[in-house]
């Protein structure tokens, strides 16, 4: 597991490995997103200048597509705080 020691101005080098998973480059900028995870204290690491092309496939493939109308009409639900119809999955 990679991983960095703090400077005393509170700094770190990003292990390479990290860095290449990560498709960072020199000047790229980095989210920190608070994780609970069970109790632990985590961060996620996100790169701010990554493209939304790389989110393809993150969480697997639904088991249909969505319209549109379907989106708008979810939301409008849960706006109102309606339930989903019966056959309706949320994900």
């Amino acid at each position: 597991m990679p991983s960095a020691t703090v400077t005393s101005k509170g700094q770190i080098t990003i292990p390479l490995e990290v860095r290449t998973e990560l498709n960072l480059k020199p000047g790229d900028r980095i989210d920190f997103v608070k994780s609970p995870l069970g109790g632990l204290r985590a961060f996620v690491l996100f790169p701010k200048n990554g493209s939304v092309k790389r989110l393809k496939g993150m969480f697997g493939r639904f088991p249909r597509t969505v319209s549109i109308e379907e989106m708008n009409e979810a939301i409008a639900r849960g706006g109102a705080g309606l339930p989903e119809p019966d056959g309706m999955e949320t994900y």
